[in-house]
């Protein structure tokens, strides 16, 4: 995997454009439907952002001002994605904190080759190390998790559903792993954060709820079975 980048656009068509071709370049690629939604997720996992400015209630400009004031995430590079084509926009965009402008409508393969060379700039140079004999480790298998057709088999790091492959990030099946080991039980957001995200000092709870409803929607009909206590939290129950 090259990088992770998550893309914040209004316009669904666009997210998806461009997930599915920098996915298919190899990144990591997550989407925002509105800066609100961006700022709820764990901004400082990303190696680049691809916003768009003209968003409906915060606009790409303040997102970005943001993101570069919060010292966990002011390093991450920026390419603004937008329909503003005039020169002062374009300033302004890189003046706050844009490595890069593309003005819509793009070529894809424009796109591709600005998101490579921002993040060929922003890769830290690297070390020389002397190399050293491998440590050998023992395989521990770790047996699938499963409910009726839903399946997670933890070696893969796969889900299936009637043994058709279903597209989750990693915090996605670690929040389902989670949910399915606990079945039957309400479990805090506290309880999740520290679980399924553990080695994050910081994150909002809206970013559960975002992981959350992803998960509902991939998991189709199995969906039903994550249960919502409302002021407490989520849990995975055998019965509808």
């Amino acid at each position: 995997m090259q990088g992770r980048i998550l893309v914040i656009d209004d316009e669904e068509a666009i997210c998806e454009i461009l997930k599915y071709n920098l996915e298919k370049e190899g990144y990591d690629v997550d989407t925002a439907y509105s800066a609100e939604e961006a700022l709820g997720l764990n901004i400082a996992c990303y190696s680049l952002l691809i916003v768009d400015i003209m968003m409906d209630k915060m606009s790409g400009f303040d997102l970005v001002k943001k993101i570069k004031y919060n010292p966990e995430t002011e390093n991450i590079p920026v390419i603004f994605c937008t329909a503003m084509a005039g020169e002062d926009d374009t300033v302004m965009g890189l003046n706050i904190g844009g490595d890069d402008y593309i003005t819509k409508p793009f070529v894809i393969g424009a796109v591709i080759a600005r998101v490579k060379a921002v993040l060929r700039r922003a890769m830290p140079p690297k070390v020389v190390e002397i190399p050293v004999a491998p440590r050998v480790h023992q395989q521990v298998y770790e047996p699938d998790i499963t409910f009726k057709t839903l399946r997670i088999n933890r070696n893969e790091k796969q889900c299936y559903i009637d043994g058709t492959p279903v597209k989750l990030t990693r915090n996605e099946l670690d929040l389902l792993v989670f949910l399915m080991g606990q079945r039957n039980r309400i479990l805090s957001r506290q309880e999740i954060m520290e679980n399924v995200w553990p080695d994050k000092t910081v994150i909002g709870q809206r970013a559960i709820d975002v992981n959350i409803k992803r998960l509902r929607d991939k998991l189709l009909d199995y969906g039903k079975y994550i249960h919502t206590k409302t002021g407490y939290g989520y849990g995975f129950k055998e019965e509808v």
